[in-house]
Parts: structure tokens; sequence; C-alpha cells
């Protein structure tokens, strides 16, 4: 008789995630560049970091252990709000970086929400102590005035100060983030097939739909097919964080995956499967038909299309749009997509009056270009989250029809209603307070209440037609 294979379980302790979070400019990003020693901070617009990214750093411990450690980090402008919070549900510890110039800022407190949501430990790493206009003490109460309470002050928060720039406190940060993962037992069984998340899904030119995945548990391996979402992907081209091709992946690692059948969503999870049927079979499950209702207004309305590198983008832009609040205008996104502005995406929103296409990290495709020039479609595209939130704030405002105001000229006491014709009334009237003239709205009430509104088409004075009286 044939005896059943048997899997063993191979559970091994996982290397931690964790997430760096905080208010833009305060740091995290060059926290990152420093432990990873490389210069990707550079090549983002302006400076600060839009797409979520992922890496492995390996740190040595004042006891000696080696230790790896998967490092995400996510945009600290208040646009990317969702990608901050997935990061955080991914993770297993949060570093809160809070800059010793600056203290709490809005987008700190965000990120802090954010930790608390996901029911995940943090250290605070008070960043730039080696600034003059450092202060580590005011630092510290900004801290305990918003509720986060450090070691030292009343709490059992741990701290450390560093300096991003000059590594000062770097390793002591290192080891506290060992020290809390060790706390919370970290485990995971390297012979089962890989599960996880999608950390971010786009198009990419010349290889197609790519999604950035992080390992939770399991193995990832050649040969397998990957599910998230509605889409799924042979794993054929797998990548790690450096771009490099592996055949193989485990637990706590950011791999690349190249050739889903469509764009995964941020933050859904993955599973895998052996073969390609059942990989359809579980997307066929999950596709149902959906039904689209669209509310009627009154109010003008800006038709947008949104197309931008990575759907966190999407994400992002959708939250600025969203801020935008007026009762004289309503904004509506006819579509959004992942890639470069198309001829295509002219063409579908030349019909669409006042439309206009945003692009967020994208190219204008030329055929586009000449497209919407010649069909009159506004193109806009942006590198960076807050100029782009700047443009769309004033756009809307300047598309918003101006309020009419009502500024009070004269008061006249209607005596006798002569006749009617169609919507012309004649009327006899005495000016009791200021004048009035052709072509003036006028608002009729009675006894303070409003009856009736109209414009002065003709105006007589003793049977002679004058244009003031």
């Amino acid at each position: 008789m044939k005896k059943a294979k048997v899997t063993t379980s191979q559970i091994t302790k996982r290397p931690p995630i964790v997430v760096v979070m905080g208010h833009i400019d305060h740091g995290k990003s060059t926290l990152l560049d420093y432990i990873r020693n490389s210069n990707n901070v550079a090549k983002e617009a302006g400076g600060i970091t839009q797409h979520l990214s992922a890496y492995v750093v390996n740190h040595k411990t004042k006891d000696g252990a080696d230790e790896s450690i998967t490092f995400l980090d996510t945009p600290g402008h208040e646009a990317f709000q969702k990608m901050r919070l997935r990061g955080a549900d991914v993770a297993d510890v949060a570093i809160l970086v809070v800059s010793a110039e600056d203290g709490v800022k809005p987008q700190t407190l965000e990120a802090l929400e954010s930790i608390k949501q996901a029911n995940i430990p943090y250290i605070v790493a008070i960043n730039k102590i080696d600034k003059p206009s450092a202060d580590i003490p005011r630092t510290q109460a900004s801290l305990i005035e918003n509720e986060i309470y450090i070691e030292g002050m009343g709490g059992d928060i741990p701290w450390v100060g560093i300096s991003a720039k000059t590594g000062e406190g770097v390793n002591d940060l290192l080891d506290l983030v060992i020290l809390a993962t060790d706390l919370i037992e970290l485990n995971g069984d390297t012979s089962i097939p890989a599960t996880g998340q999608v950390l971010e899904g786009k198009v990419d030119s010349k290889r197609g739909n790519t999604a950035t995945l992080l390992i939770k548990n399991g193995t990832l391996k050649s040969g397998m097919f990957v599910v998230a979402g509605n889409c799924f992907a042979p794993v054929r081209i797998m990548e790690d964080y450096l771009g490099r091709t592996i055949k193989e992946a485990s637990l706590s690692t950011p791999v690349g995956i190249v050739g889903f059948s469509g764009i995964p969503p941020a933050g859904s999870a993955f599973y895998t499967v052996k073969s390609k049927k059942e990989a359809e079979t579980a997307v066929a499950q999950i596709i149902k038909p959906a039904v689209v209702t669209q509310v009627k207004s009154s109010l003008p309305t800006v038709p947008i299309l949104i197309k931008a590198g990575a759907l966190g983008a999407i994400e992002a832009i959708e939250h600025e749009l969203s801020k935008f609040s007026s009762e004289r205008i309503n904004v509506r996104i006819i579509d959004t997509g992942v890639g470069d502005i198309t001829a295509s995406d002219v063409q579908n929103v030349s019909a669409t009056k006042d439309a206009i296409i945003v692009g967020f990290t994208v190219k204008v495709e030329r055929q586009a270009a000449d497209l919407a020039e010649r069909m009159g479609v506004e193109i806009n595209t942006f590198d960076i989250i807050y100029e782009l939130s700047d443009w769309l704030n004033t756009a809307l405002k300047n598309r918003t029809p101006k309020m009419e105001e009502m500024i009070f000229t004269g008061k006249v006491k209607i005596l006798k209603h002569f006749s009617t014709q169609k919507n012309t009334h004649v009327i006899g009237a005495r000016v009791e307070e200021g004048h009035i003239k052709m072509n003036q709205k006028v608002k009729i009430t009675r006894r303070d209440i409003e009856i009736g509104k109209g414009t002065i088409r003709n105006l007589q004075q003793q049977k002679s037609d004058v244009q003031k009286n």
C-alpha cells in the first residue's frame, strides 16, 4: 500500500515587520535611508515618499545576535491616510517619528490613531536631535500633552532620541524594535503555501500589472499561482526589494510579482494555489456584476478622470477631492485608472462637458496630448501630492458659481395692481426709502414674508419713462 505524503510543519521565528510613521518631513524616509544605507529618498519628487515601499535590513544587536527586520515606509502627507492605515494593519510594531524641532503635528496624531486601530505596540523616535533648534524636553511635553505617555514621563511607551542624518541613537532604536517584538513572540510555518497582504498594485508600462506583496506566513515559490482580490498571477517573475530575481521567498519578505490578470487591490489578502485552473476558479467566485446608482443633482458638476501610477495614489486624490465641500457645485469622479494618460482617456471624457483629466506620477502619451488640444480637454499632471492638492482646491473654487449678493437700494409700497400680462405685472407704487431703477431685481414681501420676486422692466413717473426714481 502506498503511503500518503506527510508534510512536517516547520515553525520558526518570524522577522518583525515594522511600519515607520509620523508627520511629513519629520524624517521617516531619512531614517530608513540611513538604516538601509541607500539613496532612494533623493529619487522621490519633492523629497517626500509617495508609495508604500518595503525593505529588509540586517541588524546586529548589543548581544551580538544577527536579526532581520522588514521596514515599511509610508507617506506622511494627509492625503495618503489609507496607505498609512494599511501599513499599520500589516505591521507587527510601529515607530512613531516625531521631530525634536516641531513636536507633535496633525499627521503625528493621525498616524497614532492608525497604530491604535491596528492594535500594535509602538516606539517613539524623537528625531533631529542634532539640530541646533532641537528641544527634547519641549518635545516630550508635546507628547504628554497629546496623551502619548512615554517612559520616564509617567508612561510605559519606549522612546529614544535619534538623528536620522548622523545615525546617533539608531542602533538603540533597532534594539528596542527587537525587544518589543520578542515580547509578542512572532512565529510562522515555512512549510505551507504563502499567505499575506498586497502592499501596492500598479501598471508597469513595459511589464504590465505588477504588485508588491508581503508574506506573513508560509513560503512562495516559482511555479505557484497567487490569488489577490479579483485577480491572479503566475509566479514566474518574482523580485526581492532590491529588484533582484528570486525563486523563493518566505516569512516577512516583501516581493514584487509581475503578470497579474488585473491590478490587485492594495490592502487585500493574498494566498497561493498550485494551478492556473484553481486560480481562475477562485477569481470567478469573487467577480460579480456591480450595480451603480447615480444621484441626480441640479447643481453644476465638475467631472474628473483620475490617472495615477498606483492604486494608493488614486485613493489619495479621492481623499483630497472628498475634502472639497460646496453647496453650489458637485465634484464627480467619472473614472479612475492606473497608468499613463492615453488617447482613449481623452476620447472617453470628450463628450462630458467641462471634464478634467488629473494625472499623478504618470505621463501623457503624445497622441493623448494632441487629441486633448484638438478637443479642448484639460489635462493636468503632478508629481508631488501637496501641489496637486493646492491645484485641485484652486481649480474647484474657480469653477464654483459665484453667489449673488442682494444689496438693498430702496423700498417701495405697492398702492395698486393694475394688470397682468403673461409674466408681467403692472403696479402703482410709492418710493418710501432710497431709490429704484431699471433692470433692478426686486423682492416682494407681505408682513416680512417673501411672496414673490422679479425684475423692473419699465419705470414711469407721471406717465413718462424714467431710468431711476
